[in-house]
């Protein structure tokens, strides 16, 4: 469970790029809404402790407990219809009394472990019709729970991370591109019914957010599209340096006047650009950028097929919603109310995402080279014992 680790293998460039990246979101959360600021540092204080935890135990004996992790995602899951509280015409959430948690950003991570581990069982198979339908099947209980929820923009996360979790472990480019050969005629299709005033695959809200970006010049749609509207008209008020940073005394203010809904949450970008300007953007770009390169570098050193999994899935996480996030921030996306890691408000969506990170800095310190080392010491000693 606990093993030996040097302090030299402990990856504290990523811990400092989580320090500063915290540091600014419970920044522009303040900027935002004062009265969250506190709770953006308790949480990210609260990351920031799990992630160590969870950084100095074994990932490879939690992954023995792979069922396990499998069934708890699944009753997490399921606990939501039973107390789960709704907002917004959606049951997403639980009240736990001192937080409200939304389990679908652990479910997240869960899926990352479990599927590490199964890859890794099935590896020199990774490639059958039998292993390919079997973990489809195993997905798709979670999946089709969490779009029942219902809730959209994460189940499109979640099959994305797991194509991109599934070719990292191996998958080969014949069945890459069958099932690419497959899925674009399916996309076509759905968003051919999804257009139909009269459609029953997805809810009219979120038909809408569709339509609104489709057809931005239909008033019928002009509630969607005047919050990335006023949302980019922030960030390009901020030009380079923004009011901070280049001390301007606006009288006008998009975030101030509260013209941006959410504004602490899935348009933080926005506050960044009015606040910071370009400048400000682009260092909440390079640092999400740099996180998911540090997640991939330690996978290049990781010890087996499971550890190269979790570093390339939680990298991944932290790259398709911060894409996700900064696209709908700018209009170049539909709406999806997507948190951007580490910046946006989101106690649940933090943590998670530190709970993966400590995942990614145990791998590190037990790369290739580290147990090379190991061995070579405990032979070492072995012989100087005889």
């Amino acid at each position: 469970m606990l093993s030996r680790y040097k302090v030299q293998y402990y990856n504290f460039f990523l811990v400092l790029l989580l320090i500063l990246l915290c540091g600014f979101g419970v920044q522009l959360v303040g900027i935002a809404s004062p009265s969250l600021k506190t709770r953006q540092l308790g949480g990210a204080l609260l990351g920031f402790v799990v992630m160590l935890v969870v950084s100095v135990f074994d990932y490879s004996w939690i992954l023995n407990f792979q069922w396990p992790i499998y069934g708890f995602n699944i009753v997490m899951l399921l606990a939501v219809y039973a107390f789960g509280d709704s907002a917004n015409g959606a049951a997403r959430w639980m009240d736990l009394g001192f937080i409200r948690f939304q389990p679908t950003e652990l479910s997240k991570i869960l899926i990352i472990l479990f599927f590490g581990k199964f890859f890794m069982d099935h590896e020199d198979d990774l490639n059958s019709f039998r292993t390919l339908a079997k973990s489809v099947i195993l997905l798709g209980i979670p999946l089709f729970l969490i779009y029942q929820q219902p809730d959209l923009k994460n189940t499109i996360t979640i099959l994305i991370l797991f194509c991109i979790l599934y070719y990292m472990a191996g998958l080969s480019y014949r069945v890459i591109f069958s099932i690419v050969a497959l899925m674009v005629p399916l996309l076509l299709i759905f968003l051919a019914i999804v257009v139909q005033p009269d459609q029953k695959l997805i809810r009219d809200y979120q038909r809408d957010r569709i339509m609104s970006f489709l057809y931005p010049e239909d008033d019928a749609y002009s509630d969607d599209i005047e919050q990335q509207s006023n949302s980019r008209t922030a960030i390009a008020s901020g030009e380079l340096l923004g009011r901070r940073l280049g001390k301007r005394t606006d009288a006008y203010s998009v975030n101030e006047g509260n013209f941006v809904a959410e504004n602490q949450t899935d348009f933080i970008f926005a506050v960044a650009g009015e606040e910071y300007g370009f400048v400000g953007c682009a260092v909440i770009v390079i640092m999400q950028l740099l996180i998911a390169v540090e997640c991939i570098r330690t996978s290049l050193r990781a010890k087996d097929l499971a550890g190269k999994v979790i570093c390339c899935g939680v990298g991944s996480v932290v790259s398709i919603q911060s894409f996700m996030n900064i696209c709908v921030a700018t209009g170049i996306a539909p709406n999806t109310g997507t948190p951007l890691p580490f910046i946006s408000y989101g106690l649940t969506s933090m943590v998670s995402l530190f709970f993966g990170i400590g995942f990614v800095l145990n791998v590190g310190l037990q790369s290739r080279t580290y147990n090379k080392q190991l061995l070579l010491t405990d032979y070492e000693q072995k012989e100087e014992y005889l």
